[in-house]
C-alpha cells in the first residue's frame, strides 16, 4: 500500500491548477482557483513548477491520511535534499497530532521514494529584481488582524491574502481597507466521502503548512516577494509526548517548521521568495495587549473553531464553550474592560463553573494541553494570577478556585515573574530587518 503524489498541472486560461494523487485504487483530484493574473500574457518564473511539485507534496496529506501508509511515491518529478528533509517533516511532525490521536505508529517509519534532484548553488544565482510587495495570509483572528495593525501603524503596505474565505475572514479583511487576493480551494468529494467511512482515518492536517504553500504560488505569479505570517513564539509549544516524540498541534506555525518553510522557498524559488511570521518574538499576552489599542476588529474577528456555524441571528463568532475561546478571553481580560470583552464574546466565561476544567487544562493543571491554537501553559496560569491579584474578575468562580491552585503548584512569585517577562520580546525569529521596525511601532 503506498501514497502516490502525481505532477500537478497548472491551467493558465482557467486560472486554475489541478493536484491528483493515488491512494490503492482510489483517485483523487484536488483544485485550486486562482485570481486572474492582471496581464494575461506576463512571463511565469522558471521556478513555477518546481513550486507546484513541492506543494502538491504537501497538499496531498489531506488524501494520505485516510489510509496513512508508510510509504509515499513521487514518481514524476525530483526533490533536492533539502526538499525532501522538508517533505518528510510535514508527513511525520506535521500529521503528529492525527498520528496521536488515531495510535498510529508513524515516527521514523515513513519511506519517501522519490529521485534526488541536484542542490542548486544559491551563490551564483543572480539577485532577484527589487521588491517588497507583501501578502499578509489572514486567518480572521486575533493574530492576523494584528499584524495588520502593525503592518499599517509601520506604513508598510500588504496585500490581504485567504484560502476559501469566509466569516471573519472576510469581515476582518474588510476592517482592514485593502482589497485581497483569495483563491479557492476544491477539495476532492470522494476524500471527503471516504474519511466518513469504516475503515479509513480522519483528522487533523498542516493547515497553515498548505495555506503557506498555496499563497507561495500566488505570491510567484503576482510578482509578490513577502509572505508574512503571523504564528506566535507559544506555536512551538508541544501538546504531548507520543510514540518516542513530542507532538505539537501547531507544528506548522512552530519556529522549527517556519525556519524550514523559509529555507526551503529560497532554495525552491530561487530567492524570489521570502516567508517569515511577523509575531514571532512575541507572547499571547502582548499580542493581546496590541490587539487592545484599538477596537477596529472587535465586531469583525473570531479565533473559535466554531466561527463559520449560523444561527438564527447569522454568524456565531464565539461558542464560549471551547478551550480556544476560554484562552483568547483570558488573554484579553487583562487588558479590556468586561464591558468590552461582553461586547465581543457575548458572554462571560471567567464566570461559568462549566468551563473549569478547559481553563485548568489552559494553565497546567491537567495531564495535556488541549488540541488548540492556544498559548503555552504557563502563559494561561500567569494571566489567571494577574487577574486574581487585581482585577474586576478577581471575584469570578473560575478566577476564585483556580488561582490558589496554580499558587501552591508554580508559587506567585513565579507566575508574577513569568507575565512580566511576557512583555519581553524573543530574538529567536526570522524577519527581515527592514520589518522589525513594524513591532517598534505597535
Amino acid at each position: 500500500m503506498s501514497f502516490v503524489v502525481q505532477k500537478p498541472v497548472y491551467r493558465r486560461e482557467e486560472n486554475q491548477i489541478q493536484f491528483h494523487f493515488a491512494l490503492n485504487e482510489h483517485l483523487f483530484c484536488e483544485t485550486l482557483i486562482l485570481p486572474p493574473l492582471p496581464a494575461p500574457q506576463s512571463t511565469i518564473a522558471p521556478h513555477f513548477q518546481t513550486l507546484l511539485n513541492l506543494s502538491a507534496c504537501v497538499l496531498g496529506t489531506s488524501y494520505f491520511k485516510l489510509l496513512a501508509p508508510k510509504d509515499i511515491a513521487i514518481p514524476l518529478f525530483p526533490l533536492t535534499p533539502l526538499q525532501q528533509q522538508f517533505v518528510l517533516d510535514i508527513y511525520e511532525n506535521g500529521m503528529g497530532e492525527f498520528y496521536a490521536r488515531n495510535n498510529l505508529s508513524r515516527f521514523g517509519k515513513l519511506q519517501i521514494q522519490v529521485e534526488t534532484a541536484p542542490t542548486p548553488s544559491m551563490k551564483d544565482l543572480p539577485a532577484p529584481k527589487a521588491n517588497n510587495k507583501s501578502l499578509l495570509l489572514v486567518g480572521g483572528g486575533k493574530d492576523s488582524n494584528v499584524s495588520a495593525q502593525l503592518l499599517q501603524n509601520a506604513l508598510c503596505d500588504f496585500t490581504p491574502f485567504a484560502v476559501n474565505p469566509k466569516g471573519p475572514i472576510l469581515s476582518s479583511i474588510d476592517a482592514m481597507g485593502k482589497s485581497p487576493l483569495f483563491v479557492k480551494r476544491r477539495l476532492d468529494p470522494a476524500m471527503i466521502s471516504l474519511s466518513g467511512k469504516p475503515g479509513f482515518f480522519n483528522g487533523h492536517v498542516p493547515s497553515t503548512a498548505i495555506n503557506s504553500m498555496i499563497a507561495a504560488i500566488v505570491a510567484t505569479l503576482f510578482d509578490y516577494k513577502n509572505i508574512i505570517l503571523s504564528n506566535e513564539r507559544s506555536a512551538s509549544e508541544p501538546n504531548m509526548f507520543f510514540d518516542g516524540r513530542q507532538v505539537n498541534h501547531q507544528h506548522s506555525k512552530s519556529l522549527h517548521f517556519e525556519k524550514l518553510l523559509g529555507e526551503t522557498l529560497q532554495q525552491t524559488t530561487q530567492k524570489h521568495l521570502a516567508c517569515f511570521s511577523l509575531l514571532r518574538p512575541l507572547s499571547e499576552l502582548k499580542i493581546s495587549s496590541i490587539f487592545a489599542r484599538t477596537n477596529t476588529f472587535d465586531a469583525n474577528f473570531s479565533s473559535c473553531n466554531s466561527n463559520f456555524k449560523q444561527g438564527e441571528n447569522g454568524a456565531i463568532l464565539w461558542c464560549n464553550s471551547c478551550p480556544k475561546c476560554h484562552f483568547v478571553y483570558l488573554m484579553f481580560a487583562p487588558f479590556m474592560p468586561p464591558e468590552r470583552l461582553l461586547a465581543i464574546f457575548g458572554a462571560t466565561p471567567l464566570s461559568n463553573t462549566a468551563n473549569l476544567a478547559s481553563f485548568g487544562a489552559l494553565a497546567g493543571l491537567n495531564d495535556q494541553k488541549p488540541w488548540e491554537c492556544v498559548g503555552e501553559t504557563m502563559e494561561a496560569a500567569a494571566a489567571i494570577h494577574q487577574l486574581f491579584l487585581k482585577s474586576p474578575f478577581q471575584s469570578t468562580p473560575i478566577i476564585k478556585q483556580l488561582a490558589p491552585k496554580l499558587i501552591e503548584k508554580y508559587t506567585g512569585e513565579k507566575l508574577i515573574a513569568v507575565f512580566n517577562d511576557l512583555f519581553i520580546d524573543s530574538k529567536d525569529h526570522c524577519i527581515p530587518r527592514h520589518f522589525v521596525t513594524c513591532l517598534a511601532k505597535g
